[in-house]
């Protein structure tokens, strides 16, 4: 029988990079215009009643809007997906820049939602947690469907396949 020890203290954070993940982009309303982020941290909790977690850093401007509107939209991502929305979504703010203009997007309960994503969620913060950076939000879905048969992005995807980069804010953020 063979054992694995480790005694250092120091950790390899792209090990994280092994854990499973999808590309999304949530949605909600900044007053009368929307405003939207990529995530990476969404995770079902239940099916009856069906439930997910999403984790937003305090820093993101769709923190803020969240925390007053309480609804948001998740577009699924596709491999088929156009990488330029996970950029716009994932490295410029909504304080200052309207990132809906030159992105494609259908209304699906008053939410935006990607055109080329391969399916959606609609969902209600019913209760949040606190992190020292992130928020995790609890939300029950009250909305959903497939868009399409695309193949949903992992995150694996975005970094190995399409090049893609982590934005500061993101919860899988690690420094070069």
């Amino acid at each position: 029988l063979l054992y694995y020890v480790k005694n250092e203290s120091s950790m390899n954070n792209n090990v994280f990079k092994n854990l499973s993940y999808g590309v999304y982009i949530i949605s909600c309303k900044d007053g009368e215009r929307y405003t939207g982020c990529t995530v990476n941290s969404i995770m079902q909790i239940t099916s009856e009643p069906p439930t997910i977690a999403l984790s937003v850093n305090h820093n993101n401007y769709t923190h803020t809007c969240l925390d007053i509107n309480n609804k948001f939209a998740v577009s699924i991502l596709s491999e088929d997906s156009n990488p330029l929305s996970i950029g716009t979504f994932g490295f410029r703010s909504g304080r200052d820049f309207n990132k809906f203009d030159s992105i494609p997007y259908n209304i699906v309960n008053e939410l935006p939602i990607i055109k080329d994503a391969c399916g959606y969620l609609i969902c209600e913060i019913k209760g949040k947690f606190e992190t020292s950076t992130h928020t995790v939000y609890i939300a029950d879905v009250i909305d959903g469907d497939i868009l399409n048969q695309s193949t949903p992005m992992t995150y694996s995807y975005y970094h190995n396949v399409i090049k893609g980069k982590s934005p500061k804010n993101a919860p899988t953020y690690v420094a070069d």
